[in-house]
């Protein structure tokens, strides 16, 4: 039986109504963000720009498509390649210019692959189109973030601190060894966003799966715990993602983005 603070939620229906005011909310929240980030010098404007409005085109299609494409365990595996390709090219070209950007399918696929792989091995996720793609979304998009943070981190640090890297090759480390004991810390920092939303859980924000379930008919319980797997997860997730980009930048398989693009 639905308790009921889970039947209160899923009988309001909503978290946001949607009506023309929320569109004009969102293009009013939108050029704001813009605006700020134009007049606060952070050479981002035209990108929050863009962002905002693919995320528009991009979520209407996927809302005129979802629905057929959970049907079938087939369409749903494709369409999971599809957020895993997007996923790389856009991690790839935010490390770096040139074609290596395809390296980054390294540390998303050694990441996320393995664990989606476990969970439908052990039953814990069904392997259902309405289950498989959520989860494979959050993971993938935790490991582009990790991917594309440690990636831009280590190669800033490696242009900045490069005489560094020229007296430990002196001292007779290899290139490899050179590079990681440069980089490896500014990289490593691209693990805090994920574990302050995993230490402030409940506490400052309350992520998008718990509320989405609570608002689903589900028990605080139910969706407690599916929110802990899901962060925990991201634990792993990106942690991973960060140390395989670690191991390409430290083989020099990826070179920096020319200073000043924002990818």
């Amino acid at each position: 039986m639905t308790p009921p603070a889970g039947r209160a939620l899923a009988a309001g229906g909503q978290l946001l109504p949607v009506t023309p005011g929320l569109g004009a909310g969102i293009a009013l929240l939108l050029a704001a963000a813009v605006a700020v980030a134009g007049r606060g010098l952070l050479g981002y404007g035209h990108a929050v720009l863009r962002a905002g409005g693919r995320a528009v085109l991009q979520l209407a299609l996927v809302a005129l498509v979802i629905t057929w494409v959970v049907g079938s365990l087939l369409t749903s595996a494709l369409f999971v390649l599809l957020m895993f390709a997007v996923a790389v090219r856009t991690a790839g070209r935010r490390i770096t210019d040139g074609p290596a950007w395809v390296w980054a399918a390294v540390p998303v696929g050694v990441a996320v692959l393995p664990v989606l792989a476990l969970l439908l091995a052990t039953g814990l996720l069904p392997a259902r189109g309405l289950a498989v793609i959520p989860v494979a979304g959050i993971l993938i998009g935790g490991a582009l973030t990790a991917t594309s943070l440690a990636g831009r981190r280590a190669l800033d640090e490696l242009r900045q601190r490069h005489g560094e890297v020229e007296a430990a090759l002196a001292l007779g480390l290899e290139e490899r060894d050179a590079r990681l004991e440069i980089c490896r810390t500014a990289a490593a920092t691209s693990l805090v966003p994920v574990l302050d939303q995993t230490r402030t859980v409940g506490l400052v924000t309350l992520p998008g799966a718990f509320v989405g379930m609570l608002l689903g008919g589900a028990s605080p319980v139910q969706a407690g715990a599916v929110q802990l797997f899901v962060l925990v997860a991201l634990l792993l997730v990106e942690s991973v993602a960060i140390v395989a980009v670690l191991e390409l930048v430290g083989r020099g398989l990826v070179a920096a983005k020319a200073p000043g693009a924002v990818g």
